[in-house]
């Protein structure tokens, strides 16, 4: 196993410093073994890219390709107007759906396991949140802070899912490494690997030409349906505090269909009806 985690390791850590930047960085999969240099192609565009700028170059390629299907030539991209004979088709947005189902391997307490999403349907809460790559530096601190909140998670018959493209080798040597040497240390939940990235794609997270996802994260009630999403890009963490204070308001919504929960609500605080008359009661008291 350890031969196992050292290649995770080295593997994971390039895919790490290609998160910064480009050139030779040096990595070490444990403190006794020597560095190894390792050079990073200048391709991982992640940070540089917004993600406005490759939904809209996406839509641009779809208008390209419908109109060569059609005949209907497209001006290049110098400004001058796109024509094409159908208006652009979205899908549906995963809010209010049922969530993708899927079957994947993860590790839990330091076993490969298999988990699908179904299984919790009647059951459990899920919050399923996305993260780019192991082995990187916002990532194990959003990793282990849902660890460290897991007990609030479980209050609230909820479950806790990660899931990044990453294989469950390198999840694996990742967990056994220690935190203050950048690891996760011991976990509270599973770690999923999409490794044939298809779940990342479901969600509609991955960025197809770098192979990573999104920070995106659900929530998901006891019958499957996405009640809430979030995506950040990737450099930017979220917050567990805000992801635990907006399950408790679908909770509670569920829990009481005639009421609605205003901005920054907590546990306690007043609510209001859904109406034009008796929401004036709740304008009236703040």
């Amino acid at each position: 196993m350890a031969s196992v985690a050292a290649v995770a390791t080295s593997m994971s850590s390039s895919s790490a410093a290609a998160l910064l930047g480009c050139g030779a960085r040096s990595f070490s999969s444990s403190a006794s073994s020597p560095s190894v240099a390792l050079s990073v192609p200048c391709s991982f565009s992640g940070l540089g890219q917004s993600f406005h700028a490759r939904i809209a170059a996406s839509r641009n390629l779809v208008l390209m390709k419908r109109g060569r299907a059609a005949g209907v030539s497209h001006s290049s991209s110098s400004g001058r107007r796109l024509v094409a004979s159908a208006s652009l088709e979205f899908s549906e947005p995963l809010v209010g759906n049922v969530a993708p189902d899927f079957v994947a391997e993860a590790v839990f307490d330091q076993e490969f396991v298999k988990i699908k999403l179904s299984e919790y349907i009647g059951q459990k809460y899920v919050v399923l949140f996305f993260y780019p790559l192991d082995f990187t530096f916002v990532c194990p601190t959003e990793i282990t802070a849902f660890s460290d909140k897991y007990d609030e998670f479980e209050k609230l018959n909820t479950e806790v899912i990660g899931i990044s493209t990453d294989s469950v080798f390198s999840h694996l040597a990742w967990i056994q490494t220690e935190r203050k040497s950048g690891g996760l240390g011991e976990l509270r939940y599973p770690l999923i690997s999409d490794i044939t990235k298809k779940i990342s794609s479901d969600y509609k997270v991955l960025i197809p030409d770098q192979g990573v996802a999104l920070r995106g994260l659900f929530i998901i009630d006891k019958q499957g349906v996405i009640q809430h999403a979030t995506i950040n890009n990737l450099g930017i963490g979220r917050s567990v505090e805000e992801t635990l204070r907006t399950l408790q308001a679908v909770q509670y919504v569920q829990d009481n269909p005639d009421e609605v929960c205003p901005a920054g609500w907590k546990p306690g605080e007043k609510t209001m009806k859904p109406d034009t008359k008796q929401s004036k009661e709740y304008f009236a008291a703040i």
